[in-house]
């Protein structure tokens, strides 16, 4: 697979991955804002299951501005993928 500079042409899997090597972790709503993926967990599913890549699963608490809990997932590379 060649190498793609252009964020306008690099699918959203090249940019998750890169995000993840430039800032050690990603969560849906950096994907969303950073990134424009509004599927993070659609996108991780496939660089695991279709690319092979080990990826790390976290899950962080967090209240919301309503003061109810929430729980999102923070996704990095593992170690050998980086």
């Amino acid at each position: 697979m060649g190498t793609l500079c252009d964020e306008n042409t690099m699918p959203q899997e090249e940019m998750i991955l890169q995000y993840m090597k430039d800032f050690g972790s990603i969560t849906p709503a950096e994907a969303m804002n950073e990134i424009g993926c509004y599927r993070l967990g659609a996108r991780i599913w496939d660089l695991r299951h279709k690319r092979g890549y080990k990826i790390k699963s976290e899950m962080i608490k967090r209240t919301n501005r309503y003061g109810r809990q929430v729980v999102f997932a923070k996704y990095s590379l593992d170690e050998e993928d980086k």
